[in-house]
């Protein structure tokens, strides 16, 4: 019975390789409180792994498979009497080696997000802010020929599609775990690169939205509102999500509304180990007339540092 053994050795040393890299001190999760700093900064950064092997008598079936996801959040926020100055990275990436299909990426997100605000009173701020949502990498989608044979079909590249919204409005904070933007002014601009026919698959006119040939599409009078909750719901367990709505006024009705969710649960199973649940919701008319959605459970590391006690 010949097995290769080979994934799993690769899986181990990625995770120890992991693991000695973040945290040196060997603590997976560190709190340095800095009560002279007017910065509140938190790093968190993960590594998930998934493999499968199966000797070839194995009568059960089943497909050899190695495959991971990665990912990092930080943020900086400073406040100064009614001045604030928040400032956000959100990436994750995955990909999966099945045998006889090759790697094939599973999840890819880059979220970049600034704002500044002013308090106008306990539970208010007015504000201006910028975010970018993109890619890493090459998107396909897999047809088969008339032989039955997969072919990968190009339908996004590396930063493209790439969404940049400037917004303009008030933010709704009532407690230090959940927010509400509201933007009634808030342009976009879509970068498409290359849209020189490669993504027919999504439009042969205007993927995304962008016409064909060119490179970018503007929507100057446009809503957006952006929700998000991030909290520990119980002990070692955390749920994060974030809410975008977005409406250009002058294509308004319902079916173009575009609205996005992302959703994360997260358990601490001990110091170095966490399971996660993860999910995305996507509707936009300018990519698919159907609601797409992806979802993804893994296991595996998490390292987290941030300067300021949280609050219980």
């Amino acid at each position: 019975m010949k097995k290769s053994y080979f994934p799993v050795y690769w899986c181990f040393a990625i995770v120890v390789g992991f693991y000695l890299l973040l945290s040196p001190t060997a603590e997976a999760q560190v709190v340095k409180v800095d009560s002279t700093s007017n910065w509140r900064k938190a790093f968190k950064a993960g590594l998930n792994l998934n493999q499968a092997s199966f000797s070839t008598n194995w009568k059960a079936g089943g497909v050899n498979s190695i495959g991971f996801n990665a990912f990092l959040n930080y943020k900086a926020n400073y406040k100064n009497g009614k001045r604030s100055w928040d400032n956000e990275i959100d990436m994750l990436y995955g990909m999966v080696n099945n045998q006889g299909q090759g790697y094939r990426k599973t999840l890819d997100r880059i979220f970049l997000d600034t704002k500044y605000g002013y308090s106008v009173s306990k539970n208010w701020d007015i504000f201006t802010a910028v975010n970018l949502l993109s890619q890493f990498a090459k998107g396909y989608k897999y047809t088969k020929d008339a032989n039955g044979v997969e072919q990968p079909v190009l339908i996004s590249d590396a930063f493209a599609p790439t969404f940049i919204t400037s917004s303009w409005g008030a933010e709704y904070h009532p407690v230090e775990y959940f927010k509400v933007r509201v933007s009634p002014f808030a342009p976009r601009v879509t970068i498409l690169g290359n849209n020189n026919g490669q993504y027919a698959a999504v439009d042969p006119l205007r993927p995304y939205g962008v016409l064909l040939n060119e490179s970018t599409r503007y929507e100057w009078l446009a809503f957006q509102m952006l929700a998000e909750f991030n909290k520990d719901i119980a002990p070692n367990v955390n749920l994060k999500w974030r809410y975008i709505l977005f409406a250009n006024y002058e294509t308004l009705e319902w079916k173009k509304v575009d609205h996005r969710l992302d959703v994360n649960l997260t358990a601490k199973v001990n110091k170095f180990i966490n399971v996660s649940l993860g999910g995305i919701m996507l509707y936009d008319y300018d990519q698919d007339a159907s609601v797409q959605y992806s979802q993804a459970f893994s296991l595996g590391v998490l390292y987290t540092f941030q300067n300021f006690q949280d609050k219980k």
